[in-house]
């Protein structure tokens, strides 16, 4: 069965040279335009931010917020027991007093995580957490009897005139 020719033309799409080629008008936006903002606005909102990242706080308020985060960390007992550490504040460097080297290396691995919510919780951009290793006295144990005399002896000296006297003796 013969169609007619101008039926099939009606239902085919026409890809003919011409129609294959035609482009729509050119509507092509700038990123550029799409940045620009205003200066006093930018300028403002910049400001607004500052105000609002670096404002101040307290020591109090900073021992507050780290022992909150100590207790999220609680069930990691190392970590805890080193963020149970006396800190100090030092405009906005916080100062953790270390025991030895193994908390450092902590303290490294911990120490973004502590700071975004320092940083957070206090809204100052500019807090930073230091580590800082202390020398502890380590206290020589008193095993001897002849070692806890000594040591008492330290302490009062007429604790010897006491042993002379009664004729005491402290090695037995």
């Amino acid at each position: 069965m013969p169609s007619e020719p101008g039926a099939e033309s009606a239902v085919r799409p026409d890809f003919s040279e011409k129609s294959r080629f035609k482009t729509a008008p050119k509507t092509t936006v700038k990123l550029t335009n799409l940045l620009k903002v205003e200066p006093k606005k930018e300028q403002e909102a910049i400001a607004e931010i500052k105000a609002e990242a670096n404002q101040g706080f307290s020591f109090e308020l900073l021992e507050s917020s780290w022992k909150e985060f100590a207790e999220q960390r609680k069930k990691f007992q190392a970590e805890f027991q080193m963020l149970s550490q006396p800190i100090e504040l030092n405009e906005t460097q916080v100062i953790v007093h270390l025991l030895n080297p193994v908390q450092e290396t902590m303290l490294t691995g911990l120490k973004s995580e502590l700071t975004t919510f320092l940083r957070d919780k206090l809204k100052n951009s500019s807090i930073q957490v230091i580590g800082e290793l202390r020398e502890v006295d380590e206290k020589k144990m008193k095993y001897t009897d002849r070692d806890k005399f000594e040591f008492l002896l330290d302490k009062n000296p007429l604790i010897k005139e006491m042993k002379e006297r009664l004729g005491l003796d402290t090695d037995f």
